[in-house]
C-alpha cells in the first residue's frame, strides 16, 4: 500500500473548527488552483473578500453553488483547449453557454430579492449581505462577459493570422486546432 505508516498521526493533525480546510466548492476544478485562487483570478482579491464574508451567513447555500458552477464552467473551458475549439468552432453552442452562465446569475439575484421581500431588509446585516451579493454578481457578470469577448478576439485573430499566413504558405497548413 502507498499509505504512509503514521497516517493516523496525519489525520489527528487535520485543524478543525473555521481554520480547516476547505473542500473545494468549484465545480470541474480537477487544477492544484484552490479555489480562492480561481476567483481572484476570474473575479479579483475584492470579491474573494466579499464571497469569503458570505460563507458565514450561509442559509442553504444554493446561490454560492450557482456561483460557484458559473465561475466552474468558465474555468474548465478557459483550462481545455479542446473545450476552447468547440465553443469557436460552434457559435450557437458557444452563445447558450453564456446564456446559461447569465441565467444561473440572474437566479442567484432572484434569490437576494426574495431574501430582501422576506422582510430582512431592515437587518442592516442582511442589508451589507445583500450589497455584497450585488457586488460579486457584478464581478461575476463581468468576467462572463469578458468569456465571451475572448472568443470573439481569438477569432478575429486567428481569421488575421490566416490572412497574413496565407500569403506565404497554403491554407491547410494553418492550423490552430489543440
Amino acid at each position: 500500500m502507498n499509505a504512509p505508516a503514521q497516517i493516523q498521526a496525519l489525520l489527528a493533525e487535520t485543524p478543525h473548527g473555521p481554520e480547516a480546510t476547505r473542500l473545494r466548492e468549484i465545480p470541474y476544478n480537477y487544477t492544484s488552483f484552490s479555489d480562492r485562487e480561481i476567483v481572484i483570478r476570474l473575479l479579483g482579491e475584492e470579491s474573494w473578500s466579499l464571497l469569503d464574508a458570505l460563507r458565514g451567513a450561509r442559509q442553504t447555500g444554493r446561490s454560492a453553488r450557482m456561483l460557484y458552477e458559473v465561475l466552474g464552467d468558465i474555468w474548465a473551458v478557459r483550462r481545455n483547449p479542446y473545450l476552447q475549439d468547440d465553443m469557436l468552432d460552434n457559435p450557437k453552442r458557444r452563445q447558450e453557454l453564456i446564456d446559461a452562465l447569465h441565467h444561473r446569475l440572474a437566479e442567484v439575484d432572484k434569490r437576494r430579492l426574495t431574501v430582501e421581500d422576506d422582510g430582512a431588509e431592515n437587518d442592516a446585516h442582511a442589508r451589507q449581505r445583500s450589497d455584497n451579493v450585488v457586488k460579486l454578481l457584478r464581478a461575476a457578470s463581468k468576467a462572463v462577459a469578458d468569456f465571451g469577448e475572448e472568443f470573439k478576439q481569438v477569432y478575429d485573430l486567428r481569421k488575421r493570422t490566416t490572412k497574413v499566413l496565407g500569403r506565404y504558405t497554403e491554407k491547410h497548413n494553418i492550423c490552430f486546432d489543440a
